[in-house]
């Protein structure tokens, strides 16, 4: 049987965050440098390193970060461009 635990589910959401943002922004309905596109996939990559506490996996925590950082440089590009 499967257990999920409150870690478990909090990455899921992280990954379905992602998954959905990346198939909005291929179909055209999502502008990957707007702030929905870039919070979708910062909150999908900080779910996933928290969900990481409970068992540690490097190249995940790498990618994450990477992801997360990604997204917080486009954040804040766009909050400049946007003055």
């Amino acid at each position: 049987m499967l257990h999920v635990t409150a870690l478990d589910a909090i990455g899921l959401a992280g990954v379905l965050a992602m998954l959905i943002a990346y198939a909005l922004t291929v179909a055209g309905r999502l502008d990957p440098l707007r702030p929905p596109a870039l919070l979708m996939n910062l909150f999908g990559s900080l779910a996933v390193l928290l969900s990481l506490t409970a068992a540690f996996n490097l190249s995940a925590a790498v990618i994450e970060t990477a992801w997360a950082l990604i997204a917080l440089i486009g954040l804040g590009r766009w909050l400049v461009m946007a003055r």
